[in-house]
């Protein structure tokens, strides 16, 4: 049987690693950070009931605290940017 790659683990293939999950403002907060720190972001939307995702939330694949309000939190990723200098500090790591 043909394993088919979840989206993390395509994800995960192409660099990008799982940070947490954010609303607003601190979202937009958190991608300023990223960027002026030498990393790319990618926001992955919320699994909901109607459409579970194969993104798994941390610790299990519970979305409880989430419904109702899945559309307004994203699941964000980073990755080193191409030729950048990442800053090396223990809150990136």
């Amino acid at each position: 049987m043909d394993h088919q790659e979840s989206r993390l683990e395509i994800l995960e293939r192409k660099g990008w690693t799982r940070q947490f999950v954010a609303n607003e403002p601190r979202l937009s907060e958190a991608v300023e950070l990223y960027n002026e720190t030498g990393y790319e972001v990618h926001l992955e939307p919320m699994p909901t009931k109607e459409s579970p995702a194969d993104l798994p939330m941390t610790g299990s694949d519970c979305i409880a605290c989430f419904e109702g309000a899945e559309n307004q939190y994203k699941i964000v990723f980073t990755r080193p940017k191409k030729g950048a200098a990442v800053q090396d500090d223990d809150l990136f790591d």
